[in-house]
């Protein structure tokens, strides 16, 4: 079981989530709260992240062969995906969203 470490606002917890076949356990970026000129967003308003940090990966596809596919995603990627991909799952440490890894659509060189 991957044990993958998520941290928000400065609070540093562990999350036991082991994602299955090809999916990635991704924690959001924070929205934005204020816009360029300065106004301050509602919760409401606010457009969903689509960047993030991969947390836990899965063991990769599993092949016709029998044998799994490789993961090209490593904990610690910071990614882009899409919009209205996934699905959000709720722990202590906030919430995280489960995608596929065809479903990310960029990594972040550092």
């Amino acid at each position: 079981m991957a044990t993958a470490t998520a941290s928000k606002k400065k609070t540093t917890k562990k999350v036991n989530f082991r994602p299955m076949d090809d999916r990635v356990l991704i924690q959001p970026c924070d929205a934005v709260e204020k816009t360029a000129g300065g106004i301050i967003l509602p919760d409401a308003a606010q457009e969903k992240p689509q960047r993030g940090i991969v947390v836990a990966a899965g063991p990769g596809k599993m092949l016709k062969s029998g044998k799994r596919g490789e993961m090209t995603l490593v904990v610690g990627d910071e990614v882009f995906y899409g919009r209205y991909t996934g699905t959000e799952v709720d722990f202590e440490a906030g919430t995280m969203v489960v995608v596929k890894e065809s479903d990310v659509l960029a990594v972040l060189d550092n």
